[in-house]
């Protein structure tokens, strides 16, 4: 490694979803950087990708569209997401007799369903016209990290022929390879035993048509449901329903480990053998476009963690190469936008002669506490997925925290503002606390539930704090108002809270309030606040 190598400013290891967004976002951020993104895969995507990862949320929305400005595409070549879906659905045929949660119409927050292959071949052009250098079918042979102000140097292979760069970043975006992380011995389980198969049907997988009951029909405006991100739920299971603007449909199942064998899934026969029984009424319809199977794949151990994503060295880990949580709530795209726009002002930091150790330390633990936050809606909480008494309680307080916190934290480019988290570290703090013990009292409240499963739909769309909360996420707001925001969601939560133990304590009155309680007891009620759970 001791040859003379070409230099740049920073190099990415991977040019998938997180690598080319990051190159973009430098690109955006510092025109004069010099960027080069190293791609395995040679040539463009195929149309219908192999890969996980098609739904975005609010979160990633804002940051594909907002950030780094690719609305246009996104709203001309991709698919505007009718929100998210629950169909509690385990083991039934008649779907229109089961409860349904999710809304009657569009929120005015846009989410997208993203074909990956298309998207990425976009972020590729996209990138190179800014000037970032793309070298396709380039395999990383070795790396040799600096320190201090030492360059980093990145062994790769071309073409059979052996190239070296070095750079002052070496950021890792490349996905499950994880190639920073296996370099270093940063491997960390997560604790959370889920695996997952998934597939592609060249056909759209029609949700509107399972049913011509008029009442089943009319509880969306428009018979949009197949535009959703559908989840069929069961116990320790949900299967996803993707909708492509290639006109493909991608339809996975992620399943407790402990509950439900990978080995029963792994394959598309075993698959929807398993559908068969589990969700009879999508294994009808796939039967009937089995033909138009377009991959298959699978994964064991789906959820990882890692030791360290960012270094004062000058290197940092994105996206799939770090952690992954679960795909359930598609948090994914999410964790790509953060981890990116943390990365982007480690190395704007870095340009200003600012010390980057400390600013690689403080990101890290902001990122950490977003990461095992996000990590407690998802351990422990399989079991209760095929409640319908209480998961649709769990979504309307998992989406409050969501939409009231971590995304006004985005939305309001408030992600890397140190000084807001000095002033709001009493209601982060507390409301991260709250939102773990919640889920822990959810997972304890539905050890003992009924689970009534009636013909009815949630729909959040007709539930005014909750159209608003989602609204309000569009809300320019300066210093001051943010601050009164977040205070504000603080107290709602609290409020929510405290209605959901009270909801199920009156039917379970010998469930326990311990670690609750005290928590409760530091929340004041808004005027006007009580109500929430019911009207939702």
């Amino acid at each position: 490694m001791s040859r003379d190598a070409e230099s740049a400013d920073v190099v990415i290891l991977g040019g998938g979803l997180a690598g080319l967004t990051l190159a973009l976002q430098l690109k955006q951020r510092f025109v004069d950087l010099e960027v080069v993104v190293i791609e395995r895969r040679q040539g463009p995507a195929p149309t219908s990708t192999h890969k996980v990862g098609e739904s975005s949320v609010e979160l990633a929305a804002n940051y594909f569209d907002t950030v780094l400005g690719l609305r246009e595409h996104l709203v001309s070549q991709q698919l505007k997401k009718f929100g998210f879906r629950f169909f509690f659905s385990d083991a039934r045929k008649d779907i229109d007799s089961v409860l349904e949660m999710g809304s009657g119409r569009y929120l005015s927050t846009p989410a997208y369903q993203i074909d990956r292959g298309s998207f990425e071949n976009f972020l590729a052009e996209r990138v190179q016209a800014v000037g970032v250098r793309l070298c396709s079918g380039a395999t990383v042979r070795e790396i040799a990290l600096g320190s201090g102000d030492d360059p980093h140097v990145v062994q790769v292979e071309i073409d059979g022929a052996q190239r070296l760069l070095s750079a002052n970043w070496l950021l890792d975006a490349s996905g499950r390879a994880g190639l920073l992380k296996r370099h270093l011995g940063l491997a960390l389980p997560s604790g959370h035993d889920v695996n997952s198969v998934w597939f592609r049907i060249g056909a759209r997988i029609a949700v509107d048509q399972w049913s011509d009951d008029p009442g089943w029909v009319a509880r969306c405006e428009k018979p949009l449901r197949w535009l959703s991100t559908s989840h069929l739920v069961g116990d320790g299971y949900w299967v996803w329903l993707i909708p492509l603007a290639s006109g493909s449909h991608s339809v996975g199942i992620v399943a407790d480990g402990g509950v439900h064998r990978l080995s029963q899934m792994n394959s598309f026969d075993k698959a929807l053998h398993w559908l068969h029984e589990r969700q009879p009424k999508l294994a009808e319809d796939i039967e009937s476009k089995r033909d138009l199977l377009q991959d298959f794949g699978s994964l064991k151990g789906l959820s990882y963690d890692c030791k360290q994503l960012f270094s004062g060295d000058r290197w940092a880990i994105t996206g799939e190469a770090g952690v992954f949580l679960d795909p359930f709530y598609s948090p994914g795209s999410d964790f790509i936008a953060i981890s990116n726009t943390f990365i982007t002002e480690l190395v704007a930091a870095d340009r200003a002669g600012a010390p980057v150790p400390a600013y690689a330390r403080m990101y890290e633990s902001l990122l950490r506490s977003f990461i095992d936050s996000t990590m407690s809606l998802y351990k422990g909480q399989y079991g209760l997925f095929g409640d319908p008494e209480v998961l649709p309680v769990k979504v309307i307080w998992d989406y409050t925290y969501y939409w009231g916190v971590l995304c006004q934290l985005f939305f309001q480019r408030r992600l890397t503002d140190l000084r807001m988290y000095s002033r709001l570290d009493h209601e982060l703090a507390g409301s991260r606390v709250l939102n773990e013990t919640m889920q822990r009292f959810l997972r304890q409240w539905s050890s003992c539930s009924a689970r009534r499963n009636r013909a009815a739909m949630l729909d959040q769309g007709k539930v005014d704090w909750i159209a608003e909360l989602n609204r309000g996420l569009l809300d320019p707001l300066d210093d001051e108002s943010f601050d009164a925001r977040i205070r504000q969601t603080t107290t709602q939560l609290g409020d929510l809270a405290r209605e959901i133990v009270e909801t199920a304590c009156r039917e379970h009155p010998g469930l326990n309030r311990s670690e609750i309680d005290p928590l409760l007891m530091r929340y004041r009620s808004s005027a006007g606040a009580g109500g929430m759970l019911e009207t939702a």
